[in-house]
């Protein structure tokens, strides 16, 4: 089966940085898109970026300019660097991935189990 592992969450100070990574392992067939997810606690989850099948990109206004979702396909991986930290970015983020895999027929959606991404200021 599809496993989506996600890494590189921590504890940061105002204006730092962090990059997440997200790795999918299993025999994958086909990508339709990438994202990066996060949940505060007491809020919904909401997107924060996402590259999508055609390879443009989208971010959340709360992120422009500040975080940048990449990938490398060749390893089923998705990157998300995180730059100028604020408090209000504390949450756990998720990764996503929508897949064809050799398991199924049709899209699946997969997430990561979570990263916790804490700033103080």
């Amino acid at each position: 089966q599809v496993q989506l592992v996600t890494s590189g969450g921590g504890w940061v100070q105002a204006g730092g940085s962090l990059r997440l990574f997200c790795q999918a392992s299993g025999v994958i067939i086909d990508v339709n898109a990438v994202a990066w997810h996060r949940q505060a606690p007491g809020k919904e989850r909401e997107l924060v970026a996402e590259i999508r099948r055609d390879g443009s990109m989208n971010y959340a206004a709360s992120v422009a300019g500040r975080f940048t979702i990449s990938r490398d396909s060749a390893r089923n991986e998705v990157y998300l660097q995180m730059n100028s930290l604020k408090p209000e970015d504390t949450a756990v983020y998720y990764c996503n991935m929508i897949l064809r895999t050799g398991y199924t027929t049709g899209w699946n959606d997969f997430w990561g189990q979570g990263t916790q991404v804490t700033v103080s200021s």
